[in-house]
């Protein structure tokens, strides 16, 4: 997903201020707001089992 795309993501969910995060805090960030797990590129993503996951193939990458 791209910066625009996540930014967007972000807004929808009234995240204020997603151009001042990093990539990697403002997808952990989105994820707590949809009430999932902030494990996005953690060291336990090796053993990823949220296969439904919209950031999965870029945090196992």
């Amino acid at each position: 997903m791209d910066w625009r795309e996540i930014e967007k993501k972000a807004v929808g969910l009234n995240i204020k201020h997603p151009d001042r995060y990093a990539k990697t805090d403002l997808i952990k960030t989105i994820q707590r707001a949809e009430g999932n797990f902030d494990c996005f590129q953690t060291p336990q993503n090796s053993a990823c089992n949220q296969s439904n996951c919209c950031w999965r193939s870029d945090c196992l990458q």
